[in-house]
């Protein structure tokens, strides 16, 4: 008698019934906009900080290169016939955030290697930036004007380039189409390695609970093995998929109440980093970017992305399952899976950096290709290169290579699992499972 669906039944509802799996699909969206929203608010606070910044220019190269902000006021000593030792101790005494100090010197080339910036504590990244362009700036138009160059002429010299792309059949793509080609392949990645780790330790920690409490010589009794593994893979991913719904839905309506209610940008908490990439994007000319953006969007294969990623995340998962599973029936404790889990996450973590840094750059290339073949490794490195146009006849092959080592996975630990499941006391080496085996 086929007692599969009974069985994945029993261990959805085991699963969604659990008093940690409800809390913690309840509580972990809370948590996790709690620390967006921090992490905003004390961004949006270090944001709106007024910053007063004394300028000392012996040079006289520089005035009225900066200009006050709505954050930062500039107070200029040049001309109060101050030293350097009595700017440093009046803006110690105004208790300002900092004093440029720009050194006389006889010859404009001199000037860039004769600024300091004196402060208090650490200087943030993003203002010195922005003073160091400001400077670089004036510095530049200056030496041109010196060989006889107008600002008018520097204007108009100024030329931008924007190789247009066009693949041989007329289609029109831009530089971030890369961009978002990648990150459309890395988010699938992702989602399936987080999937992975989290479910994965799931099902193990379920098997090894069910051992230890003896309760899976009872079942085994009236099922077989390998229905009880494949009925806890499922009816666990069932449940981690409700879990992960829950988690989207909860999270985008908290997302939208805590900026409602507390009025957090959560898009404030950016990185330093980040704002400076968004100061270029805006220099370059924002409306292009959104072009581009939408264009690039427009030209991914949403219908093959879509689909590619249920089966390839379906296949990929059930085959990661299947061993972790195995792992579960070889061991009596947490402790003893150790050894057992670094042969699985290897391949995972290759998986990522072989899309990250092999297929951003030549997707259609030898270790691409060949790491999109690898049933443990093209899950991940398959979606990241479907984007950028894989013929389907390759993701075909590759999707059935990975079914047919997920069959092979699921007769291979249930092997493992049908006498793991009954041994007690002793800790399994690798040469123990594989004369379970040949059971």
């Amino acid at each position: 008698m086929n007692h599969l669906p009974l069985i994945i039944k029993r261990e959805y509802l085991t699963k969604v019934k659990n008093k940690s799996f409800i809390i913690m699909t309840f509580l972990s969206p809370l948590i996790m906009i709690a620390l967006i929203a921090v992490v905003a608010y004390l961004s949006q606070l270090n944001n709106d900080k007024l910053r007063t910044i004394s300028i000392l220019d012996e040079t006289g190269f520089l005035d009225g290169v900066f200009k006050n902000t709505d954050n930062t006021t500039y107070s200029d000593l040049s001309n109060m016939g101050l030293n350097l030792k009595d700017a440093i101790t009046l803006v110690k005494k105004k208790e300002d955030y900092g004093l440029l100090h720009i050194a006389k010197v006889n010859e404009l080339e001199a000037v860039s290697k004769n600024i300091k910036f004196y402060s208090e504590d650490s200087p943030s990244l993003t203002i010195i930036s922005s003073l160091e362009r400001k400077i670089e700036k004036r510095l530049r138009e200056m030496k041109l004007q010196n060989d006889g160059v107008t600002l008018e002429q520097i204007e108009a010299s100024k030329t931008y380039v924007n190789i247009a792309q066009e693949s041989f059949e007329g289609e029109k793509t831009s530089k971030i189409d890369n961009v978002i080609k990648l990150a459309f392949g890395g988010i699938a990645g992702y989602l399936l390695f987080m999937f992975i780790i989290i479910y994965g330790n799931m099902i193990m920690r379920s098997v090894i609970e069910e051992k230890t409490s003896r309760i899976i010589e009872v079942i085994i009794s009236s099922v077989k093995p390998v229905q009880l593994m494949l009925g806890k893979i499922v009816g666990t991913s069932l449940a981690g998929v409700t879990q992960f719904a829950i988690w989207v839905i909860l999270g985008g309506v908290l997302m939208v109440v805590v900026s409602a209610i507390f009025g957090i940008d959560l898009s404030q908490a950016s990185t330093p980093q980040q704002e400076l990439m968004n100061q270029a994007m805006q220099a370059e000319g924002a409306q292009a970017m959104v072009e581009n953006v939408i264009t690039a969007i427009g030209n991914l294969p949403m219908l093959n992305l879509v689909f590619a990623f249920i089966f390839f995340f379906i296949g990929g998962y059930l085959l990661y399952s299947s061993l972790y599973a195995a792992i579960g029936a070889a061991v009596d404790n947490e402790t003893d899976t150790q050894q057992f889990m670094l042969p699985i996450l290897m391949p995972l973590i290759l998986a990522v950096y072989v899309g990250v840094f092999t297929v951003i750059e030549d997707p259609h290339g030898t270790v691409s290709t060949v790491f999109s073949f690898i049933p443990f490794t093209s899950p991940v490195v398959m979606l990241m290169r479907i984007p950028f146009g894989v013929p389907l006849w390759q993701q075909g092959i590759s999707l059935l290579l990975l079914i047919g080592t997920f069959l092979f996975a699921v007769w291979f630990a249930a092997k493992i699992y049908r006498v793991g499941i009954l041994m007690y006391g002793k800790k399994p080496t690798y040469k123990e499972i594989f004369k379970w085996l040949k059971y």
